[in-house]
């Protein structure tokens, strides 16, 4: 009832489609062994439909909004990243993303390829580009945050990808948290009756200022076992995306996207304080210490830690330019026999970027781990402390999950690059010495540190 009449004639009018169905892609190449001992490859395809809607004209393109689960398949299935009808261990080996008609459209000439932007998993949502003027919202983007129980909504997608379609309904939750899965955000739940296939529309809410619709929300889920209860990514949270097309950090949760000085000097106190500073990288344990000289030495441990406590790897990490976290010097890997060392300059192109790629992911779980022994900002016992603490422990547990294929590198890189039989291994004491010439740094409370014991 609050709608205008130019807004009510505006939203009838065909060139307000500005909504899509879209059509996503993927194949999928799966191994696995017949009962003569053959090794069989097949390959899988998996579609799915939702929608997307168009916001923004850049250039002679057009972006549109949608869900992450929609545009994104993973690259690899497993018990955390299933896929439907795709057996677990199974590689994508190619996808695409287009605008089609429904579900039923078969003829592809005129399909609108899209090409990815910026996706945001924790967000559940996705910005995409068709190489194409295609019409987008007409109506401004609201605050969810305004929203109250009761307000209506209106919803604009392709339930079941087979036809567009408009539902209408209203808020009955202002709050919900939604932990699920990879998902990290806030939710408001609406009663529309909504179906597979409107994820990623457009949720809409009208402002009794103006009389007009205002963009509030994008559908991305319903309650399993609640046939009108579905949450909506408040649009609030994604304003941000939508105008510089990067993903934002998460203020409660995101670990720190670019290492500074400061994240060095917290990381080197931390693990100075700490009896025992160990943190988990995938499958592998690891540990991070300081040395007399200022560098840090990072370890990473074999599966069989504690009962095989030599590391399959250690980098030496020194001091950079005005005491910020610079470039790798000597790096070592370690068997049961003992640790081979390498300057930086020995290792091939490919090995130098792995143990980079190995090491700047060591340094950011080292300080998101650490994150939870350091002192909250919040009174202890709070609300606000418990909620900050369970991100803090949800961010953990997902960067041990997104390290697994690094462990496997590092195992990978330890099984040739270790001591062979017959050479000398060098004394783990030796990683623990400074290189001379190199001048003791002091702590923060101005005395040099002990160098710590060596495990093993």
């Amino acid at each position: 009832g609050a709608l205008s009449a130019q807004a009510r004639e505006l939203d009838g009018m065909p060139k307000s489609r500005y909504s899509y169905c879209i059509r996503s892609v993927a194949t999928y190449e799966c191994l696995s062994y017949a009962s003569d001992g053959k090794m069989r490859h097949k390959k899988k395809s998996v579609v799915a439909h939702g929608t997307g809607f168009g916001f923004r004209h850049q250039g002679g393109d057009t972006l549109l909004l949608t869900n992450q689960h929609l545009a994104d398949w993973p690259p690899v299935t497993d018990a955390e990243h299933g896929v439907e009808g795709v057996p677990v261990g199974c590689r994508r080996s190619g996808e695409s993303t287009r605008i089609v008609e429904n579900e039923a459209d078969d003829y592809g000439r005129d399909d609108i390829p899209l090409t990815r932007v910026v996706s945001d998993v924790a967000l559940d949502i996705s910005i995409l580009r068709a190489h194409s003027l295609l019409p987008i919202l007409p109506w401004k983007i609201g605050r969810s945050g305004a929203l109250r129980e009761r307000n209506a909504i209106q919803v604009q997608g392709f339930p079941l990808g087979a036809f567009k379609a408009t539902n209408v309904g209203k808020v009955i939750s202002l709050h919900d948290q939604d932990v699920e899965n990879e998902w990290d955000h806030d939710d408001f739940v609406v009663d529309a009756l909504l179906s597979a296939g409107n994820s990623g529309s457009p949720v809409l809410a009208v402002s009794c200022e103006t009389g007009e619709f205002e963009l509030v929300g994008v559908y991305h889920a319903g309650y399993s076992h609640g046939s009108a209860l579905n949450v909506v990514v408040g649009i609030d949270q994604v304003r941000d995306m939508m105008t510089t097309l990067k993903r934002s950090p998460h203020a409660a949760s995101d670990p720190p996207q670019k290492l500074a000085a400061g994240d060095r000097k917290r990381l080197t106190d931390v693990s100075r304080s700490l009896i025992e500073p160990f943190f988990q990288f995938g499958l592998l344990p690891a540990a991070v210490r300081s040395r007399a000289d200022g560098a840090l030495v990072f370890e990473v441990f074999s599966r069989g830690f504690p009962r095989e406590p030599r590391p399959l790897l250690v980098i030496e990490d020194p001091v950079g330019t005005e005491g910020a976290f610079g470039e790798f010097s000597r790096v070592w890997f370690g068997n049961e026999k003992g640790l081979k060392s390498y300057g930086k300059s020995e290792l091939d192109g490919d090995t130098g970027r792995q143990v980079s790629l190995c090491l700047d992911a060591l340094r950011l779980d080292a300080i998101t781990a650490f994150s939870l022994h350091t002192p909250l900002p919040e009174p202890p016992g709070t609300r606000e402390q418990f909620k900050r603490t369970s991100r803090l422990q949800r961010l953990v547990s997902r960067s041990i999950q997104s390290r697994n294929g690094l462990a496997q590198t590092i195992e990978d890189m330890a099984e040739h690059l270790s001591p062979e039989p017959t050479e000398s291994a060098v004394p783990f004491a030796d990683v623990f010495a400074a290189p001379a010439g190199e001048a003791a740094v002091t702590s923060s409370d101005g005395e040099a540190p002990d160098p710590p014991a060596p495990v093993d």
